[in-house]
């Protein structure tokens, strides 16, 4: 019922109602009890109660004496601290005042005295913002305020939240200078510090003072010792600074130099003693000063009298002035002179030797002329050369693939010894003629701008094997060994051409060996791998090394050989194309070591698939229907006698209108079609090709003999799923092909 946080006063009083309630119970319970016993048990409660609130009321007045004495106590205290304040702001140098709730509580006598107009106003309880206006609108204040009473209105309109301090400068008219500076405490209350800053200012003031009078110094001395000439103006055309110089080479009067002299009677001076002399017309003193008006530069070169070049040049400067400079260019001048008659007659020298150039340029031209034309008729010579074999080989091969196709007829008709021998020697001699040929036409497309190479990753050590299978008879009749390290690496290369120059060089190496053997292997060397041909023969003198690669050329000291000696000439030409390296290592009497590097195949690559070997021809009849395309009538009687030999029926045309009645009227296709590329009147094996499988509505095997080795035409083959055989004809591979065509086609 009694909060012992209320004011005492309010809990005596709470107490007093409290208590007289209690006795006005009491005395209504005597007045309606009846009985004597009931009055009694009245009277003890309420002593009871009585003696309860008596105890409360006491402990009330207890509690109400501490707290009087507390409460003096803080009332003594508050008076030290208001005494220690009066005295700590008589103390202060500066002006102080405590705003409360933006209203003046207390300050010292140096704040109420600052301005002596507004003196009477500063009393407690002066609104802030009052006094703001009243500091403005005094007369105390100096005139030029730059900017003060608005730094002052700026505070008139309220403290703005987040505001913790705000100043300004106030000047007063005898030069004194007071910081006025507004700080607000954490309670809200805002304490107002005057602070003079008369001293500080007028120190500023003699520094400034000094530091412009020695920077004026700084810069006369340096104007001074600079070899310009230079003078400033302000922006009426009076002189302010110039150095000596300036006079010097202006040779104007001491008297017109001196400051506030004006820039026209300088100007007007000059040209009434036509001390300066101008090439062209003159430029006018106005038309100087509307130039500087535009903010451009003006520059005048002018000569002295005496011949001294001078160089003028007038900028603007920040203050509206103009700035005069003053250069002497004489010497700049005369090497300009100098070098202008220098420039024309190098000009002279070099007009007459351009005249000379001309006159060997045309000389130089009919040569070029003359050269490119002989250029041109070489290179029409040699691609007349090129085309003429390219275009030969065809009726080259025929005659000598029909030849051979009778000489093998005729080995198996003849059974006497004497006949036995002459068609071997007529064999000998065709394959001879062969290989001459062959070797020659392979010259004949190295040597071809547009020779063409298949470059693939192969299996070197199966195409190695296959060479030296080839080869073992050659070397067995000769009595030599011939051997091969095996080797399992894969390389880069066209494949046709190098193994056609390792074939030559194991061929050379056995014609060239008569004794000992001849040794086929590899050496890897980082990533590129070293195919070397060893042998033990006759061995090659050093100034044989350097020309047997030519055409026609042989090592001394042989007779035997039966080579021509294209076949170097081959394996220089195509290694020179594919980039891979020849070494030869060679000791007369001792033997000698071919080499070929070539790269070896990166990791991953897509490899050519292996090229199907044919499988050697089986024995027995070859019961088939075999179509023979061929122009040639001599090689397709030829052919047609040895396909019949072997047991096969044949249907023999010229062309592929011919070959396409033959079949019409036969009734059925045939099991393989065997068909020269090159044939009349612009017709094609190809086109024989399509033309029986349209017929046939079926993909009749088929085989392609051409000499044709172009990559587009054995992409197209490759593509066509044609067999491509190379003249002239081998019979025991033609044999091997038609064979596991049809075998294919069956299975």
């Amino acid at each position: 019922m009694i909060n012992p946080d209320e004011p005492y006063e309010v809990q005596i009083a709470k107490q007093a109602k409290i208590i007289e309630a209690l006795i006005n119970r009491a005395e209504r319970g005597h007045e309606v009890g009846g009985s004597a016993y009931s009055l009694f048990e009245s009277a003890i409660a309420l002593q009871t109660a009585v003696w309860e609130k008596t105890k409360d009321l006491e402990e009330a007045l207890d509690t109400l004496d501490r707290a009087s004495s507390e409460l003096e106590i803080a009332r003594q205290a508050q008076e030290r601290i208001q005494r220690n304040l009066a005295d700590a702001m008589v103390a202060m140098e500066g002006g102080f005042a405590l705003f409360s709730e933006d209203r003046l509580q207390v300050c010292n006598a140096q704040f109420r005295n600052l301005l002596p107009d507004i003196e009477p106003l500063i009393k407690p309880g002066l609104e802030f913002d009052d006094y703001l206006a009243a500091v403005n609108a005094s007369r105390y204040l100096s005139p030029d305020l730059n900017g003060v009473i608005g730094r002052a209105q700026l505070l008139l309109t309220g403290q703005r939240p987040g505001r913790r301090f705000s100043s300004f400068v106030m000047v007063l008219r005898n030069d004194r200078w007071f910081q006025i500076s507004c700080r607000q405490t954490s309670s809200g209350n805002i304490a107002v510090l005057q602070t003079e800053v008369t001293d500080i200012v007028r120190e500023n003031r003699r520094e400034k003072n000094r530091l412009i009078d020695q920077h004026t110094h700084f810069l006369q001395a340096a104007f001074d010792h600079m070899s310009l000439g230079i003078c400033t103006f302000s922006s009426r055309g009076d002189l302010l600074v110039r150095n000596e110089r300036f006079g010097e080479l202006l040779g104007v009067p001491l008297a017109l130099l001196k400051k506030g002299s004006r820039f026209q009677r300088i100007v007007e001076h000059v040209e009434r003693h036509e001390i300066l002399e101008r090439k062209g017309r003159r430029a006018e003193f106005a038309g100087w000063f509307k130039a500087l008006r535009r903010g451009a530069t003006v520059q005048e070169r002018l000569r002295r009298r005496d011949g001294m070049s001078l160089d003028i040049r007038i900028h603007s400067s920040p203050d509206d002035g103009f700035i005069v400079s003053i250069m002497d260019v004489t010497k700049e001048t005369e090497a300009a002179e100098l070098l202008e008659q220098r420039v024309v007659e190098r000009t002279a020298e070099l007009t007459e030797a351009n005249r000379l150039l001309q006159i060997h340029a045309n000389e130089q031209t009919q040569i070029e002329a003359a050269l490119r034309q002989a250029k041109e008729a070489a290179e029409a010579a040699h691609t007349s050369k090129t085309r003429f074999l390219a275009a030969a080989s065809h009726d080259l091969l025929q005659p000598i693939n029909a030849a051979k196709l009778y000489l093998s007829m005729l080995t198996d008709m003849v059974d006497q010894p004497a006949a036995e021998d002459v068609v071997n020697r007529l064999n000998r001699s065709f394959a001879s003629t062969e290989s001459l040929l062959q070797a020659l036409l392979d010259i004949s497309r190295l040597d071809s701008s547009a020779a063409e190479f298949n470059i693939t990753s192969f299996d070197l050590g199966r195409q190695l094997q296959g060479i030296v299978e080839d080869l073992a008879p050659l070397a067995a009749e000769k009595g030599i060994e011939l051997r091969l390290v095996p080797s399992t690496r894969w390389v880069t290369s066209d494949q046709r051409y190098l193994m056609r120059c390792v074939q030559n060089l194991v061929v050379n190496a056995i014609q060239y060996t008569e004794q000992g053997r001849v040794l086929v292997g590899c050496r890897p060397r980082g990533g590129r791998l070293r195919i070397e041909i060893w042998d033990t023969g006759l061995g090659i003198s050093e100034e044989d090394q350097s020309r047997i690669f030519n055409e026609f050329t042989r090592g001394g000291g042989v007779g035997k050989g039966t080579g021509m000696g294209l076949g170097l000439s081959i394996v220089e030409r195509a290694c020179r194309h594919l980039d891979h390296p020849i070494r030869l290592i060679s000791r007369p009497g001792r033997g000698s070591v071919f080499s070929i590097e070539v790269p070896l195949a990166a990791a991953g690559c897509v490899r050519a698939p292996p090229i199907e070997k044919a499988e050697p021809a089986l024995d027995g009849s070859l019961d088939l229907i075999v179509m023979v395309v061929e122009n040639d009538a001599d090689e397709l009687h030829a052919m047609t006698q040895m396909l019949e030999s072997w047991g096969a029926s044949v249907l023999a045309a010229g062309s592929t209108a011919e070959a396409a009645t033959l079949m019409q009227e036969f009734g059925t296709a045939p099991d393989i079609v065997l068909v020269d590329y090159q044939l009349d009147d612009g017709d094609n094996g190809i086109e024989t090709i399509r033309t029986m499988r349209a017929l046939a509505g079926d993909e009749i095997p088929a085989i392609i003999i051409s000499a044709n080795r172009q990559r587009q035409f054995l992409q197209l083959c490759n593509e066509l799923s044609f067999a491509v055989l190379p003249k002239p004809v081998q019979l025991s591979r033609l044999r091997a092909l038609i064979d596991w065509n049809t075998r294919a086609r069956v299975a």
